[in-house]
This record gives structure tokens, sequence and C-alpha cells, in this order.
């Protein structure tokens, strides 16, 4: 065999083996109930936002958690081996190892235009996101140029309203249940999907906070703690984070701005259709709110309140 020849085959190796990992996070995996993770939303450029995430959760995960253990794939094979047997020896490998373990990692199809879910394993994706966010705004060190807002998922249940009942009951007492009390907010969002009323969602979940401890107490200007909802298609998901307004709603690129006003004042310029839906919301959600927690804005919370702001 000539040397272009074998250099060809090799090329043409290459090219298959890129196509095999490709078809791994793509093909029909996609964000499913029951699964954790983190959902990036990026400005067109969804493929180039995948690889920065991934790149960014890795270099911080490694930090906080140490470097990912993989098993070597084989992919150094000699010179001398036959083409043909490294190729289905490297398939070989890809499938077991997507049999036997989840990467750290791994980038799904959310179900919606500019959004991208990377689904985590074995550790916590609000401690991660919360960390990085940390880091960013006390750097200012720019490091992604398309990805916006980065929003830990702790939970997901289907986007029907006896399912967010049934599971936030539960899902929100570690935050909620007595004898923890915190001042919160909920944000709302929902893709591809219109079955659910911002106003009902938010209207649903400030009861159960209220069941789980009266005094717990909405508050918009500086929360303790942030309740994201996010509706994409059937699927609901759920985070609850500290911070989100100093960190200006989670987004990546207005945290790292030196001297930076509060939110309201530069998401006209940079986020419109956020700050316009946040000024809706916000209103609708004190109506709500005080209708909702007429009680609980009357408790004292003060003693609960110094105990939740210790935080991160």
């Amino acid at each position: 065999m000539s040397a272009a020849q074998d250099e060809s085959r090799k090329r043409n190796k290459r090219r298959y083996l890129a196509g095999q990992q490709s078809k791994r996070w793509k093909g029909t995996r996609q964000l499913e109930v029951g699964m954790r993770g983190i959902l990036i939303t990026c400005n067109m450029d969804e493929k180039k936002c995948m690889a920065e995430a991934l790149n960014l959760l890795n270099e911080y995960a490694d930090k906080v958690y140490g470097p990912e253990q993989q098993d070597d794939n084989g992919s150094s094979s000699s010179e001398e081996e036959d083409i043909d047997a490294a190729l289905k020896k490297e398939v070989a490998q890809i499938q077991a190892a997507g049999a036997k373990q989840e990467r750290r990692f791994q980038a799904l199809d959310s179900g919606a235009n500019n959004i991208i879910f990377i689904r985590t394993q074995n550790l916590e994706p609000d401690k991660l996101v919360h960390h990085i966010l940390s880091d960013l705004h006390s750097t200012k060190k720019k490091k992604s140029r398309v990805i916006l807002r980065m929003l830990p998922v702790s939970g997901t249940c289907r986007a029907y309203q006896d399912d967010i009942v049934k599971y936030l009951t539960t899902f929100l007492e570690p935050w909620f249940g007595k004898p923890n009390c915190a001042t919160y907010q909920i944000r709302f969002k929902a893709r591809n999907s219109s079955h659910n009323k911002r106003d009902d969602v938010i209207a649903l979940i400030a009861g159960i906070v209220d069941q789980l401890n009266p005094k717990n107490k909405v508050n918009f200007n500086d929360p303790q703690l942030t309740i994201i909802v996010e509706v994409i298609k059937t699927v609901c998901c759920f985070g609850v984070v500290r911070d989100y307004n100093l960190y200006r709603k989670y987004n990546v690129q207005e945290i790292i701005k030196e001297n930076a006003p509060k939110p309201d004042a530069t998401a006209k310029v940079d986020e419109k259709p956020t700050e316009q839906e946040h000024k809706s919301e916000t209103n609708q959600e004190e109506k709500k709110g005080e209708e909702q927690s007429s009680k609980t804005v009357q408790q004292d919370c003060e003693d609960g309140d110094k105990g939740e702001d210790g935080g991160e």
C-alpha cells in the first residue's frame, strides 16, 4: 500500500470515528424527566455554545472535583495495525464505554432553540454553577463568547400541575421546610409549551412554599433563594439558587462587567426580551405574591434569614 493510500485511509478512519463520537450526544438523546444538569442559553450558535460550555464546566469541575477518570480507548495504536481491525476495535470500545460509563458532562438536545442541556453525573449542578459565577464575578475574566446564562437544574418532572405539586412538595423541603425558612422569588419561563400559564404556576409554587413553612417570605429585591422554573415542551426543570440578582440572573456576560449597574439598567441593552419579560413578570408576581403570601409577609423570619445568608 502506498503512503498516499495509507494516509487517505487514516483520514477516513478519523472522520468515521468523529461521526460516531458526535452521534453519542446527538442522536435521539434529549432532555427527559429524571435528569439533572445545566440549561445554557446562547445567541444563535448552539454548536459553539456546546463546545464553550463543556470546556468551561470541565475546567472548573477539575478544580472542584478533580480530573475525570477515563478509560484509554487506544487511539494511539501502532502504525502497523490493520486499519479495518483498528476501526472495529475502536467502535467496540466506544460502544462499551457508552454502555458501562456515563461521562461527567453530556450535551443533549434540550428541545428548544438557542438553549442546550448539559446532563451532569455525580455532582451537584447548583453548587458547580455558583462556584463558576463566583469566580467570574471576582476575577472579571471573560471565558466565553456565546454563552449567555447558566441555569442549574436540580430536578425535573412532567410539566403538568398535578405532577408539579407532587414533585415540589418533596423537592423544595430542604430549603423551605420547617425549621428552615427564607426569603425567595420565583422566576418562570416556558419554551415550546402553552399549557402552563405563568401566573398559575407561580401561584401554585408559592402555595407549596407557604405550606412547607408559613415563615417563608416573598422578596424581589434581595431574596436569599430564587426558585428557577424552566418548562420545555412537556418537561419542567427546577433549580433553587443563591445570589441570583447579584450574579446578574446567572448571565456570564453581564457578571464580568466592571462596576456593572443593577440588572434593570443594563438588561435593556443586552437582553431586551428577558428584561421586558422580567418587568412584566415582576409586576404580576408582586400582585400574586401579595395575595398568596398575605399571612407570610407578616411573619418574622429574621432568625431564619440570618441562617440562610451564610451561603457559599
